[in-house]
Order: C-alpha cells, then structure tokens, then sequence
C-alpha cells in the first residue's frame, strides 16, 4: 500500500511517497506556487502523482505549537487535507509535525548541501520524515 506524504506550506509542499510495502519512505519533489491562495496547480499535481504511484492514502503534516495547539498554519493545513481528500478521493491523516523542518534543515547540513540549495530540498526532506513517522507509528501498532 503506497502513502502520499506532504509538507504543506505557504508557498510550496513537499512531497514523499512510501514504497509498496509502507515500510519506507522516499522524496518526490517539491511543488511551488506564487501565491499560498492558488491551489488548483496544486492540487492537480498532487492528483496526479497519487495516481502515478498508486497512492491509497495521504499523510499531511499539522504544524502543532509545542504545547499541542493548534494555530492558524494547523488551520490551513487541515483545510489543504479536506480540500486534497474531496479531490483524489483518498482517506487524509493528518500527523503531528513538529520539528520536522528543523530535523531536515539539520540533515541537510550534516550532509553538506550548500546553504542556496538547501531551499530546493527541505521541503521535500520534511515530508520524508512526516510520513517516516507515520509509517513507524504505524508498524509499532
């Protein structure tokens, strides 16, 4: 059963795919947009890649503050997660994300990608660990 991934942000998300076991984790690409009010690329992209795959399901990062609340960044998110699961007809879990972004910007320096292009990537590298998570927490039952 493959898993879609995502990072959702403003103006990009990253996104990760599970290989057909859902043991793994891997990342895809990164899709941008000018402005955060512009879905419709978005989403048919996303569309698309769950159909490429042959995703069953898709995990979407909540931005949570540290003490658990959830804020105006959690609220789009989940907004993005009801909007994607009307439009590919998919089950959306969202998962916990925090620190998620600083644990790829932290693997991507200790794997020396240079600081300009490390942009091109962390998003990608988020939603690995967004949806590595899932698939673990899934595994331990």
């Amino acid at each position: 059963m493959r898993i879609i991934g995502l990072d959702y942000g403003s103006k990009t998300v990253g996104v990760a795919v599970s290989d057909p076991l859902g043991i793994t984790a891997q990342a895809v690409e990164t899709i941008c947009r000018k402005d955060e009010g512009k879905l419709r690329k978005t989403c048919a992209r996303i569309e698309e890649l769950a159909g490429e795959y042959g995703a069953e399901q898709i995990v979407i990062g909540l931005p949570k503050h540290m003490n658990g609340d959830l804020g105006e960044r959690a609220r789009a998110s989940m907004a993005f997660g009801e909007m994607i699961g009307r439009r590919t007809g998919l089950p959306v879990q969202m998962w916990d994300e925090r620190l998620t972004s600083v644990s790829a910007e932290r693997t991507l320096i200790e794997n020396k990608v240079r600081r300009e292009d490390r942009k091109k990537y962390i998003d990608q590298i988020a939603a690995v660990f967004i949806l590595q998570s899932y698939l673990d927490s899934l595994r331990r039952g």
